[in-house]
């Protein structure tokens, strides 16, 4: 259950980022409605961290939550944000993930 909150949190990680990056270009409501998604997401995402390292282990469970929230501020970019889907990127993009794949195999948790 741990490790399914930690992904969770990771996601929220990605959500306030995104609603940061709207945010900067937004004006008015919109300007508001960006940054309340921002400190929701961002709230969402530290409890669930802080559950997470409840059970996981500490460098493990950070370390999982910042690549899942660079690879998926990473995806957003390229996907929604028109930034540059390079060879190198996308390799880079590609080791993250597998690191993170590989912390959750060798967890004794």
């Amino acid at each position: 259950m741990a490790w399914l909150i930690l992904i969770i949190a990771g996601f929220f990680e990605v959500g306030f980022t995104t609603c940061l990056s709207k945010a900067k270009e937004a004006t008015g409501t919109a300007y508001i409605v960006w940054l309340s998604g921002f400190f929701i997401s961002l709230t969402l995402s530290m409890y669930l961290l802080y559950r997470a390292t409840l059970t996981l282990p500490m460098g493990t469970a950070y370390a999982v939550w910042t690549g899942i929230g660079a690879a998926g501020t990473a995806i957003i970019g390229i996907l929604f944000f028109k930034e540059p889907a390079q060879l190198w990127r996308i390799f880079f993009l590609t080791t993250l993930i597998g690191s993170i794949i590989g912390l959750k195999y060798v967890s004794n948790h």
